[in-house]
């Protein structure tokens, strides 16, 4: 028996921490049919002028108990009140098949930051469990998974130490990080040691927002409109502090992902180029830009989910094809045809979509597929 056939056998069979495996860990395991084996429903593999496309999801979530349960009485408020909140907690062997089910051959995992209002010691304690449990995770499937690490950027010096970790020790491809660090934002100096060590490590930061918490008192009522416009308002005004306070002409190498599209940015972007000519007022004289506001959209990336054909045409149009990937919020079920939705864009061009649907997630991440 080779050296991987024990490793997989072993886990098969254990715990790890309070992931719980079922059957084999790297590959999985198909239910019988008359004493024979039946392949589960997959989508077949992607093929785009007769090569296969790989297809990488760098919109995923997981989380673990050990981490979670660290907040006590606050875990009812962190945990997702939506389909799919059971399914964060990873069983590998359905995680890959739900990957198989949609076609994805690699996902990149996230945990949405509950620590950020938590004391030095216990948001240390956080993060090292989950980034200690992701590396772990993504050992066993490593073609299959990757993670971005969790980091304290409420203590930003402890996060420079944990994002070196991150890509050092763990072997992750970047951090996630919130929309902002209880309502302020990570443009804001005293961020700018964090930022210039992502820039120095190529790592990637993966934004993901959790609503924009100063207009809860507005959201309320139908629709849950603090994740249907919160979400996406709080990742517009992110990723706009960080162009107009010039964190990329002090950064030009920074890697930036932003979640759900890059939320309202890419469907009202020109505005941006015209502000400050109209009200000087209302901008700093001492920032000035090397680009226009709408250009640095150019060297940002952001995931497809955007739920629509013409959707993602737009924002092809408005950032490039180059930038752009897949991301589907998974276990929630926001995307369930990722593949369908790239596919099914007919202004993209065959490369296009090749590009989206993984190469340029493997270019950014560095990815091993």
């Amino acid at each position: 028996m080779s050296k991987k056939r024990q490793i997989t056998k072993k886990a098969s069979s254990s715990y790890l921490g309070d992931l719980v495996f079922c059957g084999c860990c790297i590959e999985p395991q198909y239910p019988k049919n008359g004493g024979a084996a039946t392949p589960h429903p997959q989508r077949p593999p992607t093929m785009i002028n007769g090569v296969r496309a790989k297809t990488v999801d760098t919109h995923t979530h997981c989380l673990f108990h050990e981490s979670l349960n660290l907040m006590g009485d606050e875990v009812p408020k962190i945990m997702p009140p939506t389909l799919g909140a059971a399914e964060h907690f990873i069983v590998l062997e359905e995680r890959l098949r739900d990957m198989d089910k949609m076609g994805i051959d690699m996902e990149i995992l996230s945990i949405n930051p509950f620590w950020y209002g938590t004391d030095r010691a216990l948001a240390e304690k956080i993060c090292q469990i989950n980034n200690e449990k992701l590396s772990q995770l993504c050992a066993l499937a490593p073609t299959r998974l990757g993670a971005f690490a969790s980091v304290a950027l409420q203590f930003p010096d402890l996060a420079v130490k944990q994002l070196e970790d991150a890509m050092g020790k763990y072997g992750l491809q970047g951090v996630a990080v919130g929309g902002s660090v209880l309502g302020e934002d990570f443009s804001h100096d005293r961020f700018h040691p964090f930022l210039a060590k992502a820039e120095e490590l190529g790592a990637t930061l993966f934004i993901h927002p959790q609503s924009t918490p100063q207009l809860a008192s507005r959201f309320k009522g139908n629709g849950w409109l603090g994740n249907t416009i919160g979400n996406p308002l709080d990742t517009t005004i992110a990723l706009e502090k960080l162009i107009y306070e010039g964190i990329f002409d002090k950064f030009p190498k920074l890697k930036v992902l932003a979640a759900h599209g890059g939320g309202f940015l890419g469907s009202y972007a020109p505005r941006m180029d015209r502000s400050c000519r109209i009200s000087p007022v209302n901008c700093n004289p001492n920032i000035q830009l090397k680009k226009k506001p709408t250009e640095y959209l150019n060297q940002i990336y952001f995931d497809a989910l955007v739920f629509t054909g013409e959707a993602l045409r737009h924002l092809a149009a408005q950032v490039g094809a180059s930038q752009i990937m897949i991301g589907t919020d998974w276990p929630i079920p926001w995307e369930e045809d990722p593949i369908g939705h790239i596919m099914g864009t007919p202004e993209l061009t065959d490369n296009d979509k090749v590009a989206i649907l993984g190469t340029n997630a493997i270019k950014l991440l560095n990815l091993k597929i």
